[in-house]
């Protein structure tokens, strides 16, 4: 079963979370300050209940009365003074006590015993400037709170945004090198004044790809010698194979040395195109007419049909080579009719066999590759990979898809395989690069 990947780009991942860590920094702030800021008003709130009791206590005490002190609002004797309160003054001891109503102002309670046994109470609520104060200090909270959180959003799509340009820069390089291009250094691509672990990563990748590209010479070098050295026997022994006398062993012989010469052959052309020294030697052609002229050399059954002419800059043996690689590939792995269509700058090449497999389909054309009667073998030697890498010299891409399910046999002429060449508008020069054309404006 395939699991679902949600993609975001390490910007947003850094800005969520300076927000998500900078939102619970706020909240807990915010909770800290505002019991703090509540628990130091209620205490002055008791406090200030206390020294106004006290001093009721001393007038009443003075004038030695037992009616009520309406100045004040203190009681003798209250009957709703709070069960805490009487505990305490039961021990005789002077105490406060705050009534907490949910969302309402809570009442602040003092009491004090007195001489004669009597309970000196005063009872009034929470000061409306506190609850002000209080309100006023929690929007301050709020306000700084969401400010605090988009102030993080901001740094982290600041800082992720930084971070993120370098990843792409290094990502499109790396892209550069895996195509070929191994002029490309990624740490130059990222440049930056700034030394981070994308540098780190940026110079792992550029020391990958040297020994890589060291490897591959050496290789390169190898099979070419290799090859090379072998050219000589093979001539040898096709010329001694054309002496041998008339018969069927003689047929095989023949055969079989000349099959090796050909593939002898096929890798120096794979170790020089792997080389990069390869240039095209540029033509003007019509493409359509000069496919159609190929074509019916190399195979006179395949039908040609040119949708749009179209005048091309290309190297015209090179191209037959391509054509021929492709032509040969379908007649031997695919299944006719083979058909060949020209469309402007684009050449497909279809056959009705089982079409290619998804290994050709996922990594491209793999060399050294043992061929088999159908695509669902294991492999398609060297005509493709030489087809491809002709292409590349070219400037050209080459593409490969199925018309229709893999392995499935030609219905109604749905099925089959498609190879696609894509000339490029602009040839390459005799240096292997592109010419760069300047754009004129007109006002």
């Amino acid at each position: 079963m395939r699991r679902l990947a949600l993609r975001t780009g390490v910007r947003w991942k850094i800005s969520i979370a300076i927000a998500a860590v900078g939102a619970l920094i706020a909240l807990a702030l915010s909770l800290v300050v505002h019991n703090a800021a509540r628990v130091s008003m209620l205490e002055n709130a008791r406090e200030v209940q206390l020294e106004r009791l006290l001093f009721a206590q001393r007038l009443y005490e003075a004038t030695n009365t037992t009616k009520p002190l309406p100045k004040f609002g203190a009681k003798v004797n209250d009957p709703s003074l709070p069960a805490s309160l009487r505990k305490q003054i039961r021990d005789n001891r002077r105490a406060t006590h705050v009534d907490e109503y949910g969302n309402g102002a809570p009442d602040v309670w003092a009491a004090v015993p007195l001489a004669n046994g009597d309970v000196l109470s005063l009872h009034t609520r929470f000061a409306d400037r506190s609850a002000t104060i209080m309100g006023d200090l929690d929007r301050a909270l709020i306000i700084g709170s969401v400010s605090v959180v988009f102030g993080g959003c901001a740094l982290g799509v600041l800082i992720g945004g930084q971070l993120s340009r370098r990843l792409r820069k290094a990502a499109a390089a790396a892209g550069k090198v895996a195509q070929g291009n191994t002029e490309v250094r990624v740490r130059e691509a990222v440049g930056g004044v700034v030394r981070d672990e994308t540098d780190e990563l940026a110079r792992a990748v550029d020391a990958l790809t040297d020994a890589l590209n060291e490897r591959i010479e050496a290789e390169r070098r190898v099979t070419a010698d290799i090859a090379h050295e072998l050219r000589t026997p093979v001539t040898g022994l096709l010329t001694a194979a054309e002496l041998l006398p008339p018969g069927r062993p003689t047929e095989l012989v023949r055969d079989r040395a000349q099959a090796m010469r050909t593939l002898v052959e096929d890798v120096l052309e794979v170790a020089r195109l792997d080389s990069a020294s390869e240039r095209a030697e540029l033509q003007e052609l019509q493409l359509g007419e000069f496919v159609s002229r190929r074509v019916r050399v190399l195979d006179p059954e395949i039908p040609v049909r040119v949708v749009h002419e179209s005048w091309v800059s290309t190297d015209p043996r090179r191209l037959e080579r391509i054509l021929g690689n492709l032509l040969g590939n379908a007649a031997k792995h695919g299944a006719g009719p083979v058909e060949v269509t020209v469309e402007g700058r684009v050449v497909r090449v279809r056959d009705h066999g089982p079409g290619f497999p998804e290994a050709l389909l996922r990594e491209g054309p793999s060399r050294f590759r043992t061929g088999s009667s159908d695509r669902s073998g294991r492999g398609h030697g060297l005509g493709l990979t030489i087809a491809a890498g002709q292409a590349r010299v070219l400037g050209a891409r080459l593409t490969f898809r199925n018309a229709g399910p893999l392995g499935a046999a030609d219905a109604g002429g749905t099925g089959g395989a498609i190879a696609v060449l894509w000339l490029p508008e602009h040839a390459p020069t005799n240096t292997g690069s592109f010419p760069v054309l300047r754009q004129t404006g007109t006002g």
